[in-house]
């Protein structure tokens, strides 16, 4: 059975579908078979950034290791069982039909509440939340107390994923590895950073997640999308001469997969 990988925010702006992209890609150059899902269907950024990627290999002439962008099916509401939602049938058949062909699932969920994202959580197998570095993106997994910076309890994301963790539970399912990202980290606010830390050091052991480092704020992300490319795509292209903020990035995409601890994943990139 495919491994199913969930990321998910609530919040946007987080580099959610750019960590996913990378992960998803550096899966595929590993060797796996990898089916991608994007339930934003209004904004669709990881389709859109396969989308680029297919047009760029064209383009160039190459044969780049990519995931495979997959679609939701219709829903048969000739089917659907009475108070059936059809978003849940229509996640449950696409699932169903990726599971058999994939070594890994890749989904990105909408940067909002939606059913679909609420569904896709409690498939996830791992879970990973990228998240800003700063209290305004804290302030989704937890509320603070202002004046002594201690965690007071769990907003409404972590809700949610205790929510999924329940029905995985009663479903008999392993639990989810939750991951939480710290993404857009800057060089400067080392004091924040500080507080931020200790702030999900302490909720990650009271809800249950691991924190592993994210991406760096850096043009070349942006840069990147156009093109459907990722740090690891640069060498195949005959970019051989990497600048330092380069090197770094590609780096960071390294130490996430290793953080993420897949199954079955071993090797460098």
């Amino acid at each position: 059975m495919a491994h199913i990988i969930v990321f998910g925010n609530e919040k946007g702006g987080s580099g959610k579908s750019t960590t996913c992209m990378h992960v998803a890609t550096a899966l595929a150059r590993m060797g796996h078979r990898v089916g991608g899902l994007d339930l934003d269907l209004r904004q669709q950024s990881f389709g859109r950034y396969l989308e680029n990627r297919r047009a760029q290999t064209t383009r160039a002439g190459l044969a780049l290791p990519s995931p495979e962008l997959r679609q939701l099916p219709e829903a048969d509401r000739g089917t659907l069982a009475p108070n059936e939602n059809p978003f849940d049938q229509r996640l449950s058949a696409a699932i169903s039909e990726m599971e058999p062909r994939y070594d890994f699932i890749v989904i990105d969920c909408p940067g909002s509440h939606t059913r679909l994202s609420q569904v896709a959580h409690s498939l996830a197998d791992t879970l990973v939340t990228p998240m800003n570095d700063s209290f305004v993106d804290f302030d989704l997994l937890a509320h603070i107390d202002p004046e002594t910076g201690k965690v007071r309890g769990p907003s409404i994301y972590a809700e949610m994923v205790w929510n999924a963790r329940q029905l995985r539970a009663q479903a008999g399912l392993k639990p989810i590895d939750w991951i939480v990202l710290r993404n857009r980290l800057g060089a400067q606010q080392m004091h924040n950073k500080k507080k931020v830390g200790e702030a999900l050091s302490d909720l990650s052991r009271r809800i249950g997640f691991r924190v592993a480092p994210g991406f760096s704020e850096r043009v070349i992300f942006r840069e990147l999308f156009p093109r459907g490319l990722t740090l690891l795509d640069l060498r195949d292209l005959g970019v051989d001469q990497l600048n330092i903020s380069n090197v770094a990035a590609r780096q960071e995409v390294r130490d996430l997969m290793k953080a993420l601890n897949l199954p079955g994943v071993s090797g460098d990139l």
